[in-house]
């Protein structure tokens, strides 16, 4: 055991990037299967996979700080620093996740303004362009075929544009997969609103999401508004397209009926 006291900051600072990793892999985990059911908000994930990831580290240096105390810390010891130093990557890279939450938050919350315009094509190679749609409620759907919530709101997305689709309703979904991985997961949830790639020019706005599905909702004078926050349960999407689409319609006889 003494022995091994010896070494002990070399095998922590060793073992460093390595728990680091684990860590990230488990609250990863658990942030796709079970964040979600239970509610917990990407913010408190990434600020508690920030200070986990770190912990390796700062007890590494910890230790080393105590063998210095007690002698000059050895050379072993400092190679354990050094390694250790390598795990700080995780944190460091958890940081900007954090920064790129706070960028995220920032577009979903955006509203009254003009929606950043896009214009891609679609899986059967379609050009799709926002300013097309001038005049209509426009739905951007940001989803992934590995995303469980995504698949299992894309029946109800679909009879949603359907039923109002002569409304002035379009639904588009985006997804920055490639076609032949879209068309398969079209084989099992077929649906017949558009489907975007990022084969063309896809602003940020629409790409820096903080959570799957994410929908941004445009009106027909294309301004973005707000509507439920990511990641949003299905009858909240609904009724806030429904509302958005309807208060238009009103607005719209209101100047009808005026002229």
């Amino acid at each position: 055991m003494a022995g091994l006291a010896k070494y002990r900051v070399l095998i922590l600072g060793s073992f460093s990037p390595l728990v680091a990793l684990a860590l990230v892999v488990c609250i990863s985990y658990f942030a796709e299967h079970w964040s979600y059911r239970f509610g917990v908000p990407p913010l408190a994930i990434l600020v508690t996979m920030l200070v986990l990831t770190a912990l390796p580290f700062v007890v590494t240096v910890l230790f080393a700080k105590r063998d210095y105390r007690r002698q000059m810390l050895s050379l072993s010891g400092k190679i354990g620093i050094a390694i250790a130093v390598v795990s700080l990557i995780v944190p460091g890279w958890t940081a900007y996740g954090l920064f790129y939450w706070w960028r995220a938050v920032r577009n979903v919350e955006l509203h009254g303004v003009p929606a950043p315009v896009f214009s891609t094509l679609d899986l059967n190679g379609v050009n799709r362009s926002l300013t097309d749609e001038r005049g209509k409620v426009v739905l951007v759907n940001v989803w992934g075929t590995w995303c469980t919530a995504c698949r299992a709101e894309m029946p109800e997305l679909d009879r949603l544009y359907r039923e109002h689709q002569d409304d002035g309703l379009v639904i588009f979904g985006l997804s920055n997969e490639d076609v032949a991985t879209q068309k398969k997961c079209l084989e099992k949830i077929p649906v017949s609103y558009p489907l975007l790639t990022y084969r063309g020019q896809i602003p940020s706005l629409y790409r820096q999401v903080i959570a799957y599905p994410t929908t941004f909702f445009i009106d027909r004078h294309g301004n973005l508004q707000r509507g439920p926050q990511a990641p949003e349960t299905f009858p909240q999407l609904e009724a806030a397209a429904l509302a958005l689409l309807h208060s238009e319609h009103e607005a719209r006889d209101a100047r009808t009926n005026a002229q």
